[in-house]
Formats: C-alpha cells, sequence, structure tokens
C-alpha cells in the first residue's frame, strides 16, 4: 500500500519494515524499500515504532490506518514518517502525526505528506473528521495544520500534565 504525491511516496509500514526499524537493521529496510538511502534522524519516535509493531503482529488488518514511511522520490531517501493513530473511531475521527529529517525540513515536505494523508482519510467514507495534536506552543507544526486547513479548537493536558494543542479538519459537508 503506497500513497504517491508529486515529491513523495508513502509506503505502508508493514510487519517486516517495522522490524527492521525496531532492529535497527538500515540495511533490510533499505531493502525492503527498493533500495532507497536513509536520512540521518528521519526517526523522532522510535518507542512508536516498537509499539505499532507490537500492536500490528495482532491487528494486520488495520495496516492502513498505521505508519507510513515517508520517501523523498527524487533524492531516493527514507525522509521520515507519518501517518495515522488508528482506525477510525466510532464517531469518525482519525488522528494524523508525521515527522521529518532536520535536512529535509522547511522545504513542503511535511505539509505534502499530511495533505496526502488528510485526503486519503476523507477518501474512507467512515472518517468524518482528521485529528491533530501539537506541543502548546506556536511551531511549525501548528502552522502546516493552519495552511492545510485545520482549525484550533483548544488545549489540553495528557496524563504526564503535559500540555499540548488539538487542531481538527472537518470533511466538507461534515457538521461539528
Amino acid at each position: 500500500m503506497m500513497i504517491e504525491t508529486e515529491r513523495l511516496w508513502l509506503v505502508v509500514a508493514d510487519l517486516p519494515k517495522l522490524e527492521a526499524i525496531v532492529s535497527e537493521d538500515q540495511d533490510t529496510l533499505s531493502s525492503l524499500l527498493g533500495g532507497v538511502d536513509i536520512a540521518s534522524q528521519w526517526l523522532h519516535f522510535p518507542e512508536a515504532m516498537v509499539w505499532m509493531r507490537d500492536y500490528l503482529r495482532e491487528s494486520e488488518a488495520e495496516l492502513g490506518w498505521w505508519n507510513y514511511l515517508i520517501i523523498h522520490r527524487q533524492a531516493g531517501k527514507l525522509i521520515g514518517s507519518g501517518g495515522f493513530k488508528g482506525p477510525p473511531s466510532y464517531n469518525g475521527e482519525v488522528e494524523i502525526g508525521y515527522e521529518i529529517a532536520p535536512a529535509y525540513q522547511g522545504q513542503g515536505l511535511a505539509t505534502e505528506a499530511a495533505r496526502a494523508l488528510v485526503e486519503y482519510a476523507f477518501n474512507n467514507t467512515a472518517v468524518r473528521c482528521v485529528m491533530a495534536n501539537t506541543l502548546a506552543e506556536e511551531n511549525a507544526s501548528n502552522h502546516l495544520l493552519y495552511k492545510i486547513g485545520f482549525e484550533w479548537m483548544g488545549e489540553e493536558e495528557d496524563l504526564e500534565e503535559t500540555k499540548f494543542w488539538v487542531f481538527r479538519q472537518l470533511k466538507i459537508g461534515e457538521k461539528p
């Protein structure tokens, strides 16, 4: 499974790819991705990959609703990851997240990837709303969300009392 944009391929992170990521086996990961190079610092949240691998071992049918590896087509390089935090909820919500290697930031690539993920989600009839969370401060991530049509919904706090901002985008025609 793959999502294609003008400059990117978003390749689903299936179990073999997640195994290679978790075991830090870059040669195998590169091979599974068709021989691409791997950018330095492409992965900011390795613990999430461990969790996804373990979860998908039991729930592989949900594969398209988790992680995608972001490949820069022209460079032939793995530059980040993005995806969803699970399949649509009972009320039609999914949450996106994304990360790009520092050397590839500031070029609109995260925007391109996030826009593709939102489009992928809204092409599913079960999805009526895409959510996203950022740190509770002005930053590139919330700027990106505004740029692709998200609205700020407010500030919340997680179990560790870390504050974050909540954003959402409704499918065209949906009401809050």
